[in-house]
């Protein structure tokens, strides 16, 4: 990218501006995409528009979490355009640290980033995430002060912390990035917004307070401003980057491109550069433009433009569009290391193919793994000692869960590990990963949170409280000591907890780990679950199952309330007699099951247990199914 920036004869494209809105989770990116392409008029006056647009996937609306880096296009021609219109490509980026890889593609297609941030939450660990990425690429920053009307908005400390933040990367950049512009961090332009509203003003509102504006006309004058337009060489070849892919029922496989020199046409013959440094010609068979969220058949592109290419089968991210006759490839994307691993394997539960129509060959799971490493840079695949597993590698449990979670609405039938952290071996010892660890909670649950990460040798770095009568602790915590934290955080701090980490790079192997203090309640033969075994064993602790579903033996029907593992029938029946008791059938004191989910399930499994996973059902079962098994192998390891 340093060739075509430092070009001597460099042209600018005025009437174009390519940004991304970076953020922590749910601070109001979405939302703000919405209101920005509603007041530009992109949609057509007949189209029913729903909220967050941009979160397009299902998961995504479910979970209300940005998952994929999208981008969308607004035309502006409101005063600060001077008459034009200007095209500002927004590239809607995850807020979530799982999918950082996202974040990295997402800062190599734009020229400046929108740094959005809680009034009331300040900036997070995600924040400091994706802002450290930004100026690490030497991009220009605006503030985004959003969620001004929230009642408990403190606008003023939000943005000196905001500041401190910025100054604070700068100087840990300094050795990275040598020539870093101090000036430019220092300078950075603040606009405060009401994004759901659709309000932005550049004067501070009081807290609590919407900005005092009707429209967005500040953001887009300030983008206008502050975010340079893109900059090329007029007599450069053609260099055009692949920065993400996409699918068409109709085209196949698209590769979006940012193009850094020269014009793409349709029909064009051109020189793909691989990630394997061989070149191969291949021709542009479609070239499509954004237009709001739909992509519309163009004839030509130029510099700094963001367009999608159809017809190249096997191009993937970070590859390079060049000349011909010239050709002057890009360098490649480069993305975090992964942190976290799971074995995913077919189904082999005696339950295995009773799911009409779902997918349960190991070459149907390995196609599938191989077409997500296509778009998904942040994650590796890597085989195992079985034929019928691998191992899954990716940036937190939260990234892995999603990819399973789509599998199994694919139709899949998987066997999924227990999440495990990846190790290095630094100076001959292992070394794991650490997290960065944010948590904010109401003063009364201070202790617990405090004896909570203690257990999972988080140490304390720093704990500030703003007298609003909630507490802010930051904590080092080993990657694995976060496996299954978010459901005891959650109860021991009623709900009203918020917690958020990031990568803290490694540190030496910190020692065992207590997850988890109960034990299981294992079926000990097939069947089905009665009420009658239910009601017998309830007092022993809680069910994930229901009456009349299927068990087998080696299937985990509930959890002990004591320490140790415990097998049970939970298929017994009644023996029937022709004496009638006035207490013979009554079920309503049955406590109802947990109903656990994919991720509940992977936090809770032990390492000697997996999670069974069909379209149909999600249950948690023992790697070695037969007791008498089992009991051999624990032995065994209790020797060694």
């Amino acid at each position: 990218m340093s060739e075509t920036n430092t070009a001597v004869n460099s042209a600018v494209r005025s009437d174009l501006r390519n940004v991304a809105i970076v953020a922590h989770v749910d601070h109001g990116k979405t939302t703000l995409v919405d209101a920005m392409l509603k007041q530009t008029n992109s949609f057509a006056s007949h189209g029913d528009v729903e909220d967050r647009v941009m979160d397009s996937g299902d998961l995504e609306r479910e979970k209300g979490i940005t998952i994929l880096a999208k981008n969308t296009t607004v035309f502006y021609n409101g005063p600060a355009a001077n008459g034009e219109t200007i095209t500002i490509n927004v590239i809607d980026t995850p807020g979530h640290a799982d999918f950082g890889g996202e974040v990295e593609r997402g800062l190599s297609m734009v020229d400046g980033v929108v740094l959005l941030v809680d009034a009331s939450e300040g900036p997070l660990p995600q924040t400091r995430f994706v802002l450290r990425k930004a100026l690490a690429a030497k991009l220009p920053v605006v503030l985004l002060v959003n969620k001004t009307d929230r009642p408990d908005a403190r606008i003023d400390e939000v943005v000196s912390e905001s500041m401190d933040l910025l100054l604070g990367l700068a100087s840990d950049l300094a050795d990275e990035v040598p020539d870093l512009d101090l000036d430019l961090v220092l300078n950075v332009p603040v606009v405060y917004a009401a994004a759901r509203v659709g309000a932005a003003s550049l004067e501070q509102p009081a807290d609590g307070q919407a900005p005092a504006n009707d429209n967005l006309e500040p953001l887009f004058q300030t983008i206008i401003e502050h975010i340079p337009a893109p900059t090329y060489d007029p007599e450069g070849v053609l260099q055009a980057h692949v920065t993400n892919l996409d699918a068409s029922p109709f085209l196949g496989r698209l590769a979006l491109l940012r193009i850094f020199n020269g014009t793409l046409r349709k029909g064009q013959q051109v020189a793909w550069a691989r990630a394997d440094g061989t070149m191969k010609t291949v021709k542009i068979t479609e070239l499509l433009a954004t237009k709001a969220l739909d992509r519309v058949p163009t004839e030509s592109a130029g510099p700094g433009e963001i367009v999608a290419v159809a017809g190249i089968e096997d191009i993937t991210i970070g590859e390079t569009l060049t000349d011909v006759d010239n050709p002057k490839p890009l360098p490649l994307i480069t993305v975090d290391d992964p942190a976290i691993s799971m074995t995913i394997g077919i189904n082999t539960s005696p339950l295995a193919g009773k799911v009409k129509g779902a997918k349960v060959t190991a070459r149907q799971v390995k196609d599938r793994l191989d077409k997500e490493l296509i778009g998904n840079v942040s994650l590796r695949v890597l085989p195992t000692e079985r034929p019928d597993a691998w191992e899954v590698q990716g940036r937190g449990e939260l990234a892995l869960a999603i990819l399973v979670e789509q599998m199994r609405r694919e139709g899949f039938e998987l066997t999924v590990g227990k999440p495990q952290v990846v190790t290095k071996m630094i100076d001959g010892k292992i070394h794991e990963p650490m997290e960065h660890m944010t948590i904010d909670v109401p003063e009364e649950y201070l202790g617990a949170v405090t004896q909570l990460m203690a257990a999972r040798k988080g140490r304390m770095v720093n704990m500030s409280n703003h007298g609003t009568g909630w507490v802010r602790m930051e904590f080092i915590v080993p990657a694995r000591g976060l496996i299954g934290f978010r459901t005891r955080f959650l109860t021991e701090t009623r709900g009203a907890g918020i917690s958020a980490s990031i990568a803290e790079g490694y540190e030496p192997w910190a020692g065992p780990i207590e997850y988890r203090t109960n034990g299981s309640m294992i079926a000990d033969r097939s069947g089905v679950v009665t009420p009658f075994a239910m009601i017998k064993l309830q007092e022993r602790g809680s069910f994930f199952v229901e009456p009349t579903s299927e068990v087998y033996e080696g299937m985990i029907v509930g959890e002990n309330s004591r320490a140790d593992d415990m097998d049970v029938n939970i298929t017994k029946e009644k023996q029937l007699t022709n004496m009638r008791a006035a207490s013979s059938d009554t079920f309503e004191n049955l406590t109802p099951p947990r109903k656990l989910t994919l991720e509940e399930s992977l936090e809770f499994a032990r390492e000697d247990e997996c999670v069974e996973v069909t379209p149909e059902a999600i249950r948690i079962r023992k790697l070695v199914l037969n007791a008498n098994e089992r009991a051999k192998v624990t032995r065994a390891r209790a020797k060694a």
